[in-house]
């Protein structure tokens, strides 16, 4: 199959909107229209939790859970179709780039950080064990969503040059991209964590 075709699966998967269809579906609310606006696991935790803790929870989890889950099923039926190493770095990043541009939401979307764990689960799974070790010690210490994910994010890319030094297409470039993505998605965290404005969540 042509790459380009795993390219297009890659965005159109990458960018099923599952916070938003959860909410909408289980909970009856429209969750750009609430919280944050964003369609992440933590804004349908921040939104949900104040009619239904419990339910909230759940409903966040299971968001987590298939935001990284579509990143990684893409990847993982092109490589059992053969693909090379070259064009599944590119479905990683399309994946990624699908969830924070949906084409169903009008190339609005979430953050990328389930959907970029799912995808480098399965291209470099060490590099995500070192970040889900830096997003629990963030989240137990300064228990702040946003920054919790970012220091995950920026050391779990950093750390794939210690642990994968020879990537198989020679380049960690796939992994910076991927990275400027989620930070980008940020900006307005950022802003606040600058600002001192940026509110606890977790």
């Amino acid at each position: 199959m042509s790459p380009l075709i795993w390219y297009l699966i890659a965005y159109l998967v990458g960018g099923i909107p599952f916070g938003y269809l959860i909410a909408k579906y289980f909970a009856g609310i429209n969750i750009k229209e609430h919280g944050s606006g964003n369609i992440g696991a933590t804004n349908v935790l921040r939104v949900l939790k104040q009619t239904d803790p419990a339910k909230a929870k759940k409903l966040a989890a299971i968001t987590l859970f298939l935001d990284a889950f579509k990143g990684a099923a893409v990847l993982l039926v092109a490589k059992m179709a053969g693909v090379c190493d070259a064009t599944l770095w590119s479905i990683a990043v399309i994946a990624v780039i699908g969830h924070c541009f949906s084409p169903y939401l009008k190339l609005e979307g979430g953050k990328g950080v389930a959907t970029t764990a799912g995808v480098l689960l399965v291209l470099v799974p060490k590099a995500v064990l070192v970040a889900i070790v830096v997003w629990f010690i963030m989240a137990k210490t300064v228990k702040i969503s946003s920054l919790s994910s970012l220091s995950a994010i920026i050391v779990g890319i950093l750390s794939t040059y210690v642990l994968y030094p020879n990537l198989s297409i020679h380049s960690h470039a796939p992994l910076i991209i991927i990275g400027i993505i989620v930070i980008y998605k940020h900006k307005e965290n950022i802003f606040r964590l600058i600002t001192g404005q940026e509110k606890r969540v977790i």
